[in-house]
């Protein structure tokens, strides 16, 4: 049976999700962070820790932003075959929804309209959505919004089909390494394996929304998690970049198909605000 669903339920949803995400941290993360702090053996990086901890709970109460850079909104939405939009377009009603969240709970609005003239919008959309539809008569909504800080740090490689397991996680490494303490570590890190040059770099977006502690459903790339974790926390950047234990607090790992000729690898870097709300509809 066929659901109907007002796009105003839509714009209103994305509205809340926008502020919510950016003033409340995930609890998987805020736990990663109180275990980190448990477990780090450098003093300057268990000073650090619990900074960033307080931090996040006078945000909280506050209901302030947890970071000044309040990002770009990217917009997961899974959408049941069974579902017919009425009152408007659904990705119009996605942007207003985003415009009213950004612009009703004073969050900073960071998007130029144009990447070379860099006029601000005034409302931080447009915002990036992805589409998918999916069995069912309802929505899935999240919304991820994104600082710069750590996006900057990302990158893809086109590697060949010749790469091994050991390859993949020297580029991340390596990746993290020229991060340093841009990103604001400790760091959550997605991992896009497969797919061709532009999906790659999705894998990579849909990971990093993952929450932390999530481990791949494939206990392979389970394992391919734990060694690439082990191997970007041996870097020793630490909290800030201060060094310690934790350069990263989660490492997650996306995968699909690809071509013969070739193996795409893609590091999308999170900070330790890596954010994320979501609603269903």
């Amino acid at each position: 049976m066929i659901r109907t669903i007002d796009v105003k339920a839509i714009e209103n949803a994305i509205a809340v999700l926008c502020v919510e995400a950016n003033l409340t941290l995930p609890e998987s993360l805020r736990q990663s962070l109180r275990n980190a702090l448990a477990n780090e053996r450098t003093n300057i990086a268990k000073d650090i820790l619990q900074t960033l901890l307080e931090n996040i709970t006078a945000a909280e109460a506050m209901r302030i932003p947890i970071c000044q850079d309040t990002g770009m909104v990217v917009v997961f939405a899974e959408i049941g075959q069974d579902v017919h939009f009425v009152g408007g377009l659904f990705e119009e009603a996605v942007h207003r929804g985003v415009a009213r969240g950004y612009t009703e709970g004073y969050l900073r609005c960071s998007i130029a309209a144009d990447p070379l003239r860099r006029e601000n919008t005034g409302d931080n959309t447009p915002a990036v959505l992805h589409l998918s539809i999916v069995d069912g008569d309802g929505v899935r909504l999240r919304v991820c919004p994104k600082g710069f800080g750590s996006e900057n740090m990302s990158r893809l490689k086109m590697l060949t089909p010749a790469a091994d397991e050991n390859d993949l996680i020297a580029f991340v490494s390596e990746t993290v390494q020229l991060a340093g303490s841009n990103p604001c570590p400790p760091m959550v890190l997605g991992v896009g394996i497969g797919g061709n040059f532009e999906s790659c770099a999705l894998l990579a977006k849909k990971a990093l929304c993952r929450c932390v502690g999530e481990a791949n459903s494939d206990p392979f790339y389970a394992e391919l998690e734990q060694k690439m974790l082990s191997a970007v926390n041996a870097s020793n950047i630490g909290p800030q970049g201060f060094g310690g234990d934790t350069t990263a607090l989660w490492l997650a790992i996306e995968a699909a198909p690809t071509h013969i000729a070739g193996l795409p690898v893609a590091v999308n870097v999170g900070c330790h605000v890596t954010r994320h709300a979501e609603q269903m509809i």
